[in-house]
């Protein structure tokens, strides 16, 4: 059995808010690190809204080209509305995966989608915010995949600490 890596790398994006919920939804995915190419979330970043401050232990990177930065074993995973693209739920995801997101206001480029093991998207009646994406792709991955436990007690471990109801 192979260990299970995830990493997500983000094509320019330019929203601080965007990029704090994606960190939020890595630190509740267990993914391992996230990568991001362009200058635009630089000038943002002070705005972000990583409230659960899942940047202090998931690595949060600028790098010059995202592809060079995928585990050797990890299948690059692009996902993107794109024609011939492989629906979500009809998606197997693999143990270690590199998922690549596209700008808030652009695509993955051809070059980078030409690299890519998959190519996916979500069904949907319009095109999704970059962090709502992230957070779908990485909840289907949990689930499908069984990676987070499903008992009473992470529920208590995992619920704001206002939070005290009960069936």
């Amino acid at each position: 059995m192979s260990t299970e890596i995830t990493y997500i790398g983000l094509m320019n994006p330019k929203s601080a808010s965007n990029v704090g919920a994606i960190m939020r939804a890595s630190g509740c995915f267990k993914v391992d690190k996230v990568c991001y190419q362009g200058s635009r979330f630089d000038h943002a970043r002070k705005f972000a809204t990583d409230t659960q401050l899942a940047s202090k232990h998931i690595a949060l990177v600028k790098v010059d080209a995202i592809v060079e930065h995928k585990p050797k074993d990890a299948k690059l995973i692009c996902v993107e509305l794109t024609v011939g693209a492989t629906p979500l739920p009809e998606f197997e995801h693999p143990d270690q995966a590199f998922y690549v997101f596209g700008p808030e206001d652009g695509s993955i480029s051809q070059q980078v989608i030409d690299q890519a093991d998959e190519v996916i998207y979500i069904p949907s009646l319009n095109c999704l915010n970059l962090a709502a994406t992230v957070n779908i792709v990485l909840y289907d991955r949990a689930s499908k995949k069984q990676l987070i436990n499903r008992s009473d007690e992470q529920i208590i471990r995992s619920r704001d600490r206002n939070n005290a109801t009960k069936i």
